[in-house]
């Protein structure tokens, strides 16, 4: 079967003349013999209604295979899975932003460094490992009230830091201070026996 080369000028004689290459270029793009009459039949249909935009002398053939295949891409992005996005699976999906976080621990940290050492520790102890008033004045050597104390300056300390109230004094000489005195005190109780 030979096909012709030069159209006749005849929209729908060279339409029905084209058909068997849009059938065999259809099948080719869907590889399925039922999805390629329907493509055919889509392009054949735009064809019809777009046949003003169509210039007499321009290549027909190749106007109906761009129509093809503007007809298939479009099929194609048709027949793309969505899924529905409802407010529960959206967000499970969605993650908090992670900057506001980094952002309050480096704040935290800064003003952790600013507590004194002794009520640092006993905060680490106390508050992230979770130990006993009592454990933490035997491990340091000093009364359960000292520790209380400890945890509960260190505490005022960086509430005062992180909230950016400079009225209170500051907690670190006081510590020291008391430090000294305990020492002093047991200095003194060692000497006395």
């Amino acid at each position: 079967m030979s096909i012709p080369q030069t159209m006749t000028g005849d929209f729908h004689v060279d339409l029905k003349t084209l058909l068997p290459r849009l059938r065999i270029y259809a099948l080719s793009l869907t590889r399925d013999r039922d999805r390629a009459d329907d493509l055919v039949q889509e392009t054949v249909v735009k064809s019809l209604a777009g046949r003003h935009s169509f210039r007499p002398g321009t290549n027909f053939a190749a106007w109906l295979f761009r129509i093809q295949r503007n007809e298939f891409i479009s099929g194609l992005r048709r027949q793309r899975s969505t899924v529905p996005m409802d407010d529960a699976i959206a967000n499970t999906l969605s993650h908090a932003p992670l900057q506001e976080s980094g952002l309050i621990m480096r704040e935290f940290t800064a003003a952790f460094r600013h507590v004194a050492v002794c009520q640092r520790e006993a905060l680490l102890l106390a508050v992230l490992e979770g130990w006993s008033y009592q454990q933490i004045a035997e491990l340091s050597g000093v009364s359960v009230g000292t520790v209380k104390s400890r945890v509960s300056r260190g505490r005022a300390t960086l509430k005062r830091l992180l909230i950016g109230d400079e009225s209170a004094g500051d907690d670190r000489a006081v510590d020291e201070a008391d430090t000294h005195a305990i020492g002093g005190a047991a200095v003194a109780s060692a000497t006395a026996a």
